[in-house]
């Protein structure tokens, strides 16, 4: 059976189901092999309004202090002890993933986050372009399991403020 015939399917989910496949069919390898210590990656995010209402709908925190936004004005100053609307604090934690995976490389197989220990260290502003940057800074075996450890930092690209950083454990076959 083809991809076109399992419904539903949009024809965007085909094409990445196709994607997918080739990518595993073109040299998927483990992240371990995949990665070296020091390769680093980064990517930058504008955190919109609309990003942190969709975030904080997702994970259910209604926090006034995220509300850089208003019905029929739409984005607006909002409110907080730091001064305007700031950014729910583990929300660039979700974006990391994304940065620390080489999309343009074949799929890695077999991987599983297992750990993180993240460190806010200041708050970020609604409307903030921040650049966040993951960094392979050590490969090790435990229990006979062999992980990759990465150093994360999240940054403001305006101004280098740092926001964020992590320390998180991927699992590789």
């Amino acid at each position: 059976m083809s991809t076109d015939q399992l419904r539903p399917m949009s024809p965007v989910q085909i094409a990445q189901t196709r994607d997918f496949i080739d990518g595993l069919e073109a040299g998927a390898a483990t992240y371990w092999d995949m990665v070296e210590i020091g390769d680093e990656l980064s990517r930058e995010l504008t955190i919109s309004p609309e990003l942190v209402i969709l975030y904080a709908d997702g994970v259910e925190d209604f926090n006034p202090w995220y509300e850089g936004w208003r019905m029929n004005s739409w984005t607006i100053p909002g409110e907080s002890p730091f001064g305007g609307a700031i950014v729910p604090p583990l929300l660039v934690s979700h974006f990391v993933l994304s940065v620390q995976f080489d999309h343009t490389r074949p799929f890695a197989i077999g991987s599983i986050h297992t750990n993180h220990d993240s460190e806010i260290v200041a708050p970020i502003p609604v409307g903030a372009t921040v650049r966040i940057t993951t960094r392979a800074t050590e490969k090790y075996v435990k229990r006979e399991r062999r992980y990759v450890r990465h150093s994360v930092t999240v940054e403001d690209v305006a101004n280098g403020t740092l926001y964020f950083r992590e320390t998180r454990d991927i699992l590789s076959l």
